[in-house]
């Protein structure tokens, strides 16, 4: 490694390598293609982001000026925002020293930053495929001069439909470039990729199985629990001994913003990260869990890859999750970097099942699950939660009482302009003509007037036969 690489971590405090970085290192620096297979959280960023940077030619290396001026010389690619950031934030920490200039790229965002930084020159770009796609397509990315080329969380990028967009991105850069590829798990269209894209790689495992990838210093409660008694439970965890910053992992988008609201109208200081929430937003709400201004994040599985976060004490999984590699990935947030944390599952009565079969491929203990409230003694025992806590930190927002329709101001009729009011005498009329209501009806003068008069014969009508009538039973009755 050049020295002032090792400075430059050594500054960070950064001077013992982990498994996978102190396999790899020996490997990448020499330009071979090479597989990482790792879990989550043991230090992939530095394994292949030290052989970059150490690779790429610096600004002040006497042969700088015989390569394409501005031309990028490295491609990362990341299947979220969030990690793409957090890899180009490892790389600025290693790379201060050397003054390469390394640009993040994703979407959501405007293009105009992106297109003046290509336009003034950069070294090495990391981003998603989805934007990387867009500016090679607009002609603004040229990757013909790239050396080396980096698929991180290749196995993600597959369940986000990315290795269309992959492949593409790899048919622009030269077939003499160093390929190194890095995954949690190895599917078989993964498998495929590599066999189709790189040469000769070397397989390098970090662990003996995936089945046994859960972090080891990372202690598991599993509880069954009612869904309505989950923020109390959450929010007696949050005043636990020993809780710090927590992440909260829920199934959909609306959940992770229902559960943020909740938490914050019990007085602690939660903020959601979800698809729907616009960039800046979810950069500002990852700053502020960073910079400890936030205790708790309420997050998708979207962001599940891309946070890696110092100080998280507890992963708790509001909903059990879809199968065995999201729950590694989720509780992967915690007990990073040889730290030890808590990882907590509410599982629901209708998900019973789907976590016993999590169960059953991770080989873990927790076949039956507890039930739990928030008021059992086992919950406050296991969580180290003091006695009597409550879920709420402030006084719940008294309830404005509902107006009594009695109560309520009766509505000035006269409010919707001047409008008069309606005449609502109503005149009787029969036949057209205008009937005194003091007249005798037609029924008792009918028998006065002459059978020929014109205003009986054409008001002729049916009348009904009432029963009991001597008329005859069955007949109709006759007109007159």
């Amino acid at each position: 490694m050049l020295p002032e690489i090792c400075d430059a971590l050594e500054r960070a405090g950064i001077t013992t390598p982990f498994a996978i970085q102190e396999m790899t290192l020996s490997v990448a620096l020499l330009g071979t293609d090479l597989i990482g297979q790792a879990r989550t959280g043991t230090g992939k960023t530095l394994a292949f982001g030290i052989p970059v940077l150490q690779r790429s030619v610096a600004p002040k290396d006497p042969d700088y000026s015989e390569l394409p001026q501005g031309k990028p010389q490295a491609l990362i690619v990341a299947p979220t925002r969030e990690l793409a950031l957090q890899v180009s934030n490892d790389l600025a920490l290693a790379g201060a020293d050397r003054g390469l200039r390394v640009l993040t790229v994703y979407g959501g965002v405007g293009y105009e930053p992106q297109l003046d930084a290509l336009k003034d020159g950069v070294d090495v770009v990391v981003g998603t495929p989805g934007r990387l796609i867009d500016l090679a397509d607009r002609r603004a990315l040229d990757l013909s001069h790239v050396h080396a080329v980096v698929l991180d969380e290749a196995d993600e990028m597959l369940d986000l439909g990315f290795l269309p967009d992959v492949e593409k991105l790899l048919s622009k850069t030269p077939e003499t470039r160093q390929t190194m590829l890095f995954s949690a798990t190895m599917p078989s269209a993964i498998v495929t990729l590599a066999r189709r894209h790189m040469r000769h790689p070397m397989n390098i495992r970090a662990e003996s199985s995936y089945e046994n990838a859960t972090v080891p210093a990372t202690a598991q409660f599993i509880y069954l629990a009612h869904d309505l008694d989950k923020p109390e439970i959450i929010g007696r965890i949050l005043q636990a001994e020993d809780a710090g910053k927590m992440i909260v992992f829920t199934r959909t988008k609306r959940q992770a913003q229902r559960v943020s609201d909740d938490l914050a109208d019990r007085g602690f200081s939660a903020n959601a990260l979800h698809g729907d929430m616009a960039q800046v937003a979810r950069e500002k709400a990852l700053t502020r869990f960073r910079e400890d201004k936030l205790q708790v994040l309420v997050a998708t599985d979207v962001a599940a890859r891309g946070i890696d976060v110092a100080g998280v004490t507890h992963v708790i999984n509001y909903t059990c999750p879809e199968d065995d590699k999201t729950y590694v990935h989720r509780i992967g947030r915690t007990g990073r970097a040889g730290a030890s944390g808590i990882a907590i599952t509410l599982v629901d009565w209708a998900d019973l099942h789907r976590w016993k079969m999590i169960n059953k491929t991770l080989d873990l203990p927790f076949d039956q699950p507890q039930e739990t409230y928030s008021t059992s003694e086992h919950l406050f025992h296991d969580q180290g939660i003091p006695p009597g806590t409550k879920g709420r930190i402030v006084p719940e927002k008294p309830r404005e009482p509902r107006e009594e329709r009695s109560e309520r101001a009766p509505r000035d009729r006269g409010e919707r302009g001047d409008r008069p009011q309606r005449n609502r005498s109503r005149t009787r009329t029969r036949s057209g003509e205008k009937v005194d209501a003091a007249a005798p009806t037609e029924d008792a003068t009918s028998a006065d007037k002459p059978a020929g008069d014109g205003t009986s014969r054409n008001r002729n009508r049916r009348r009904r036969r009432r029963s009991g009538s001597g008329t005859g039973g069955g007949q109709p009755a006759a007109t007159v």
